[in-house]
């Protein structure tokens, strides 16, 4: 099949595509490459052994998307391109709007004249906000607190309409919870630029002395620990999630909805010293005061998508620190190094 996949250097994309091509799948990569390098390609070329195209242009460029769309013509898509910090999007929310809606619709549309009607969508379980009830299953109400998740959300309503319109179209929407962790080879793995939103990136750059120290923000939640719990699923269990909904795509039309997480929470503190433990380093940290929209704790319910797409997260918290250290400790400045 061919599949165009949009925001394929990035993190979860470059992951993703060497799952994609290790199902033998022809592929083309749209990227921009603001927040990715063109380096996680020349990696990935070398551990699937597979060549594939990639056009550098802007989701938000529609002629751009249009060429791609045109000369590749793609019998699916996978959908990463946008932007994602929820800190970033409350000072800026025209230009996620701009990205994470209108890239969509742009995509979508160069779709429809070209005849593609299949796509997996990168969505978060941002989507939730404040939990009425953990584990959060698919029909928890959806009620964003940031920018951010409100693009995701719209970009799902989107699809949703998209996949009504046409009798042969199918969009597959993953909710994913908390990525950590990178390849085994330790050669592709998280490379933020600026100064990292997630957890593990801050904690991994710390053991190899590129931070000082782990800010920890609040510690008196309803948790154990006091610390902020979070569902951490393995990027590689990620990828494998968006091969799998390839596959149902293939079989199934509409929109369909699923949580893509183990079910399992992990506080910061649990986080920290099993990094601690796979790195063989301390991991300074200072408690801070509590930030504006984060909650006490994030749980998926992922049976849905076990029972569906027949998949499940097979790789657990040791796995998670064990590769990200050893991507870390092999590139101390990510890929800038190279």
């Amino acid at each position: 099949m061919r599949v165009l996949v949009t925001g394929g250097a990035g993190y979860i994309g470059s992951h993703t595509l060497l799952s994609v091509l290790g199902a033998g799948h022809e592929v083309l990569v749209y990227d921009n490459f603001s927040n990715s390098a063109p380096e996680a390609l020349e990696r990935v070329r070398r551990l699937s052994n597979r060549d594939f195209d990639t056009v550098e242009a802007d989701i938000r460029d529609d002629a751009a998307v249009e060429r791609a769309v045109a000369g590749f013509r793609p019998q699916a898509v996978i959908h990463f391109a946008g932007l994602k910090a929820v800190g970033e999007s409350t000072e800026m929310p025209v230009r996620y709007y701009d990205t994470n809606v209108g890239g969509t619709l742009n995509l979508l549309a160069a779709m429809d004249r070209h005849g593609c009607g299949a796509i997996v969508f990168s969505s978060s379980a941002t989507v939730y906000g404040e939990p009425d009830y953990l584990p959060y299953d698919e029909a928890h109400p959806t009620r964003p607190a940031s920018p951010y998740g409100r693009t995701k959300l719209m970009a799902e309503q989107v699809l949703g309409d998209w996949a009504a319109s046409r009798p042969d179209a199918s969009a597959v929407i993953l909710r994913y919870f908390n990525p950590v962790g990178a390849h085994l080879s330790g050669q592709i793995g998280e490379d933020p630029r600026d100064i990292p939103n997630n957890l593990m990136p801050i904690v991994a750059q710390v053991a190899v002395g590129q931070r000082e120290k782990l800010m920890v923000w609040g510690n008196d939640y309803d948790t154990p620990d006091g610390t902020g719990q979070r569902d951490y699923i393995h990027v590689v269990d990620l990828a494998e999630a968006h091969a799998a909904a390839l596959d149902f795509a293939e079989r199934r039309r509409g929109a369909e909805v699923f949580n893509i997480g183990t079910g399992q929470a992990y506080s910061v503190l649990e986080m920290v010293a099993a990094f601690e433990k796979a790195s063989g380093r301390a991991i300074p940290y200072e408690i801070g005061p509590r930030r504006a929209g984060d909650i006490a704790a994030m749980l998926a319910d992922p049976s849905r998508a076990h029972r569906l797409l027949g998949w499940k997260a097979e790789r657990g918290l040791k796995d998670m620190v064990e590769t990200g250290w050893a991507w870390q400790s092999a590139n101390p400045r990510g890929y800038s190094t190279d």
